[in-house]
């Protein structure tokens, strides 16, 4: 088995998009991406967006070939979109590329408004054919009930997460924020051998101390359940994310990683580090309005 990070925010973009290759089947799970579009009241620096074009030509590439496409939930920066803003990935780039492939997601009644809209938006502009996901197993793939997009008293949203299995058994288990103690469970009932996971928002002022604490607990009781853990995602949209990372590593006994550090390349927290980007390569003015329009390009960021 081979397991590509395509996004993450350790890899510059947000997104936990990644590409599973199997003897049979070659499986796509959440082809989005996202570059929060206002964050410290500054749009994506020019870096980041270039970033952003890279891994949207993997996508595009992969999803041209892929055998399996999951969509553990429709939230912006894990689906093509209708409506995307010029930092997302936009159906139109995807017409025509791949009738073949089998579309899994989540169950009907387990789709939000929105979720449900963007749905239908991609069966029209890309013809997809879905397929019910949840408590499904086909192939190697196996796939969870909806399980919590965070914290259950707080959102009623829900994401469904991916077990392939061949030589090892790797588990997508993205946005859980390990804010539900029975999700957690339900992963080291499973037993992964790699975990790749969605952490808690430290970012967001609104996490009380007692979810952080109770995220903490379920990151340990991973780390410590799992031969390879993988944590990122909103957990690393700000640098805390990293020393959360070393001291859960440090009481865990063993090293939990970010998608970078699977991935061997460097650790890049483009959003975390917006302020300091625009301090160090200033960008004129009118960039991002032009860009929107095709007039500006990355070529001098790089």
């Amino acid at each position: 088995m081979d397991i590509q990070i395509l996004s993450a925010e350790s890899l510059g973009v947000r997104g936990l998009c990644c590409y599973v290759k199997t003897k049979q089947r070659t499986i796509l799970i959440d082809p989005g991406l996202a570059l929060g579009y206002m964050r410290h009241k500054l749009l994506p620096h020019p870096k980041q967006v270039a970033m952003a074009e890279r891994v949207r030509r993997k996508i595009i590439s992969l999803w041209e070939k892929t055998t399996d496409i999951v969509f553990s939930h429709f939230h912006g920066d894990h689906v093509p979109l209708v409506d995307a803003n010029p930092y997302q990935l936009h159906v139109k780039e995807l017409a025509g590329l791949n009738s073949k492939a089998g579309i899994w997601c989540k169950n009907r009644d387990h789709l939000s408004s929105t979720e449900a809209a963007r749905k239908e938006s991609l069966r029209t502009f890309l013809g997809l054919h879905f397929l019910p996901g949840e408590k499904v197993k086909h192939g190697p793939l196996h796939f969870s009930c909806a399980v919590p997009h965070g914290d259950p008293e707080i959102t009623d949203e829900s994401v469904m997460m991916t077990l392939v299995e061949e030589d090892r058994r790797f588990l997508h288990a993205p946005d859980i924020q390990l804010l539900h103690d029975q999700t957690v469970s339900r992963i080291l009932e499973w037993q992964p051998d790699i975990l790749l996971a969605g952490g808690p928002a430290l970012y967001l002022s609104r996490l009380s101390e007692e979810q952080i604490n109770r995220a903490w607990q379920n990151a340990l009781r991973l780390a410590r359940g799992v031969d390879l853990f993988i944590l990122d995602h909103h957990l690393l949209r700000c640098n805390e994310g990293f020393s959360w990372l070393d001291q859960l590593s440090t009481a865990a006994g063993k090293q939990v990683l970010c998608a970078a550090d699977f991935m061997r390349k460097s650790r890049t927290l483009m959003e975390a580090e917006r302020e300091s980007l625009y301090q160090s390569l200033p960008v004129p003015e009118d960039w991002h309005e032009d860009y929107a329009k095709g007039k500006a390009t990355t070529e001098n960021y790089r």
